[in-house]
Order: structure tokens, then C-alpha cells, then sequence
């Protein structure tokens, strides 16, 4: 494979493509500057907002939405799928109401959430944290449940209490399924902090800005915003798949 041939199956091709596409589009005329801001219109307001830090603040406001839902999502979400997983009468109890629960959709949430948390912060997160609870839970059970049943023999030959089957048996064990239920999680996650920026009370974040520059028919904050939302989304993304590749490595056999 010759240099131009790994240059275009890099992934970059594509959208240096569309840029260029966006560039020509605009100052040719093809496409109305009214309702698409130039490349070099959105570039220059990014930098307006860096240097009055307005991006920092509406960025960091929406890391930390995510990050706390996340994080409360997930401890909720393992918690629940192992004691479901390893509690016979708690999977009996809980299993038919968490699937019928799965199947409503998120959004649907949106009017009780605000009606028994109101339209700030504590809304915004229980919305994250809850959408981010569903795939943790269901992908921790299925880890859990799916242990090799000689694994858990040998446990009770070795007389493990059930604390070290736990940790030694059926964690490492459930890990793939965890590491996914993890991933899933830090995608969903940030796509429900827009969602929430979007249908809760106004307040510093991106989808709050991509709001600001509808209603100014801005379309240079709008499209900074979507460009910010994907790029975040991007590392996310990398950074759960380095994350199972590592939990995949370390339990594969040596």
C-alpha cells in the first residue's frame, strides 16, 4: 500500500472533503451564508469564545453533567446487575419490571423527572445517570450470568468464600461484558447531557450555546457547538475502546 492509498483509508478523506465542499459552497454562492456560517466565520468565533472563555465555561458545565450522571449511572448499574446476577430471588424479583422498563423510551421520563425534580441540576443528572443505567445493568447481568459453571465449581471445591468467588471468579469473569456495558455507558451518557441541556431549565453548557445560536439565528455558534459535541463524543469513543482493549488483554490467557 503506497502512501495516498493509507492517506485515503485513514478515515480523514471524507471529511477534509465535506470541509472543502462547506468552503466552496459558501463563497461560491451555492449554499446562503445566512443559513451556513464559512468555515472561517465559525474558526473566528471559536476563537472569540476561547479568549473570553465562554467556551471553557459552557464545556466544563457539560463535562461535569456527564461526568457526575456517568459515574452515578454506573455504580447504580453494576451494583444492580451483579446482585441480580448472583441473588437468585433479587433477579426473580426485579428481572420482569427492569424489562419492561427498558423497553420505555428515554425521553418519556423527561415530563415525570421534571415534575418530581424540578427543571435544574439534580434533573439534568438523574436524566444522564439514568440513561447510562440501563446498558451498565443489562451488560453486567448477562457478564455475570454467562460465568463458566466449572469456574464456580471449582470456587466451592476451593470453599471461596462468597466475597472471593466474587472478586476472583466471577468479576474477572464478567469483565468483556462490563468493559461494553462501561462503553455504551460514556456514549449514551454524553448524548444525554445535550438531550437534558436541550429539554431541562436553561444553564451554561453546549446545548444550551447550539439553543443561544438558534434563537439569534447564529449559525456559526450552532455549528461550533455540533462540532464540539462530536469531538467530544470521538474521544469518548476512543477512550472506551482502549479501555475494553485492555480489559480483553488482561483477561486473555497468557
Amino acid at each position: 500500500m503506497n502512501r495516498f492509498e493509507k492517506y485515503l483509508g485513514s478515515g480523514v478523506t471524507l471529511p477534509l472533503l465535506i470541509l472543502a465542499a462547506w468552503y466552496l459552497g459558501v463563497h461560491d454562492g451555492f449554499l446562503d451564508p445566512r443559513i451556513w456560517a464559512s468555515p472561517e466565520g465559525v474558526i473566528a468565533t471559536a476563537r472569540e469564545q476561547l479568549t473570553d472563555g465562554s467556551l471553557y465555561e459552557a464545556l466544563g458545565a457539560s463535562l461535569k453533567r456527564d461526568l457526575l450522571g456517568v459515574l452515578g449511572g454506573t455504580l447504580v448499574g453494576l451494583a444492580l446487575g451483579v446482585g441480580l446476577g448472583t441473588v437468585r430471588l433479587l433477579d426473580e424479583l426485579l428481572s420482569p419490571l427492569l424489562n419492561g422498563v427498558k423497553h420505555i423510551a428515554l425521553f418519556t421520563w423527561i415530563p415525570l423527572m421534571s415534575i418530581w425534580l424540578g427543571n435544574g441540576e439534580l434533573a439534568k443528572v438523574t436524566f444522564i445517570g439514568f440513561a447510562v443505567f440501563l446498558p451498565v445493568l443489562l451488560n453486567t447481568y448477562q457478564g455475570v450470568r454467562s460465568v463458566d459453571p466449572r469456574l464456580l465449581d471449582v470456587a466451592r471445591v476451593l470453599k471461596l468464600t462468597r466475597t472471593q468467588t466474587l472478586r476472583k471468579v466471577i468479576l474477572p469473569s464478567a469483565a468483556p461484558s462490563i468493559a461494553t456495558g462501561i462503553h455504551l455507558a460514556l456514549i449514551y451518557g454524553w448524548l444525554a447531557t445535550i438531550g437534558a441541556e436541550y429539554l431541562f431549565a436553561v444553564a451554561p453548557g453546549i446545548g444550551s450555546s447550539i439553543m443561544e445560536g438558534r434563537e439569534q439565528f447564529r449559525m456559526d455558534l450552532v455549528i461550533l457547538g455540533m462540532a464540539i459535541i462530536g469531538g467530544v463524543g470521538f474521544l469518548l469513543n476512543v477512550v472506551a475502546n482502549r479501555l475494553q482493549a485492555r480489559v480483553l488483554r488482561w483477561q486473555a490467557p497468557q
